[in-house]
């Protein structure tokens, strides 16, 4: 499927007529998202697989409800357009449908230009202009915000369950409600570790470059410390450079092509700097956006723009992915594990990734270790980045189901790796009180005495 974005996100919203010329760009790629469409032939195998419909019964949440919605979305844009974005906001990403459509439709890539294509007709939120604009667009902006209000969120925020880590707001708040959630980190990831270019060693002159993530960077800076960790002790040379950004799957989910677009060419530019073999992520969201999103839209680009995209891409790998295939560390010896450890799939690992054995093969290494697994261990967890905000009572739904399955194989830690998939599982888990540790399975490795 072919595509070419050429409508700004404005600033106009839908009160007034569009320009012509927009109008006119608008129907041009409405033209283009049939061939995504011809593809589907109604079968329904989406239905079956698809979290949100399992949890609302609608056949307008199935995948396949959507693209029949895409058939006629000219004409829905001019008689409900708000409608048309809300029905195609009701979607985790999570690819369920895309890795089980027996036509190969790229479901994902189509409500992505869905989405463009309707947030460049409404415009954007003054609230999500704000954020994706005004921070998320700039890396070090962003990062001087989120490092004050770490500072400041003691006054708003109170701890409630030491073992996960979580905290409840102190007052109501319309956007928290009743949530447990993990707080910003008292120092980001960037401001402790400086950027660094660390010459290989052991590995036989094996250099990659590491791709933070803004949860990792804000919140879950361990998951960065414990990926050095086992990164020097395996003797591969690192390039880290300083003010990494957004992968911009939040801006690209919004329909925000703009801000998705700066901050791909921002992280191209920052990674094109030095020479490695792989570049390494330990957020599955992030490996996923490098390796399948940036490639798939920017088609409108330059050739030679593409092709820079597309280098960086193909050697772009899940950090599980990369110990295992590297180094194959072996299963521990037998002896009496203290810590009973169950595995969490997120959806952008291994249904877009197929990255699902090798964390489990690394939580082996650790002695003390006991992998015990849970029933579905891919079945989504509900969270779905912005879904969650949007859709709260049932991201809810789909995050009590992950939590029984959890507590039921008597786990004391449940591994993961997707910070996004840890902030879902950690605020039901600790709403319910099940005091799971939350952990990323690269922590547990990196445990693993030399």
């Amino acid at each position: 499927m072919k595509h070419t974005f050429c409508v700004d996100v404005s600033d106009k919203g839908h009160n007034g007529l569009k320009k012509m010329s927009d109008i006119k760009a608008i129907a041009h790629l409405m033209r283009e998202l049939e061939d995504g469409l011809v593809a589907c032939m109604r079968c329904g195998m989406c239905q079956a697989v698809c979290p949100v419909f399992s949890q609302t019964g609608r056949e307008a949440d199935v995948a396949r409800g959507k693209l029949a919605l895409l058939d006629g979305l000219m004409q829905e844009m001019f008689e409900n357009p708000e409608g048309a974005y809300e029905r195609l906001n009701r979607c985790l990403l999570c690819g369920s449908c895309a890795a089980n459509c027996p036509s190969g439709v790229k479901v994902l890539d189509i409500f992505l230009q869905a989405r463009a294509i309707l947030a460049g007709f409404l415009g954007l939120p003054p609230a999500k202009r704000m954020v994706l604009r005004g921070l998320l667009a700039h890396p070090q902006i962003f990062d001087r915000v989120v490092e004050w209000a770490s500072r400041f969120q003691t006054i708003f925020t109170k701890p409630v369950d030491d073992v996960i880590g979580t905290s409840c707001a102190r007052i109501a708040s319309p956007l928290l409600g009743g949530r447990h959630f993990r707080t910003l980190a008292p120092q980001a990831f960037h401001q402790e570790t400086p950027p660094m270019i660390i010459p290989s060693g052991t590995s036989g002159g094996l250099r990659v470059g590491f791709f933070v993530g803004c949860l990792i960077d804000k919140v879950f800076p361990q998951i960065a410390r414990a990926s050095l960790k086992i990164l020097r002790r395996y003797g591969v040379g690192v390039f880290l450079p300083g003010t990494q950004g957004c992968c911009g799957i939040p801006a690209l989910s919004s329909g925000d092509r703009q801000t998705f677009l700066s901050l791909l060419k921002h992280n191209l530019a920052l990674f094109e700097a030095q020479a490695y073999d792989t570049l390494v992520t330990a957020c599955a969201t992030c490996t996923s956006t490098i390796k399948k999103v940036w490639p798939a839209m920017v088609h409108d680009q330059t050739a030679e723009f593409q092709e820079r995209v597309a280098r960086l891409s193909v050697k772009t790998q899940d950090i599980n992915a990369f110990m295992v295939s590297q180094f194959n560390p072996a299963p521990a010896v037998t002896k009496a594990a203290k810590t009973v450890v169950t595995c969490h799939d997120p959806c952008h690992l291994k249904k877009s990734l197929g990255v699902f054995a090798e964390p489990r093969q690394l939580i082996r290494a650790n002695p003390d270790c006991r992998l015990v697994e849970m029933n579905d261990p891919d079945a989504c967890c509900g969270m779905g980045g912005t879904f969650n905000l949007q859709y709260y009572e049932i991201s809810t739904k789909l995050g009590k189901i992950k939590g029984k399955r959890i507590v039921d194989t008597g786990a004391s830690v449940v591994a993961t790796g997707c910070p996004a998939c840890m902030m879902q599982i950690s605020d039901v888990l600790s709403r319910a009180g099940n005091r799971v540790a939350v952990r990323h399975p690269i922590e547990i490795f990196a445990e693993v005495e030399n």
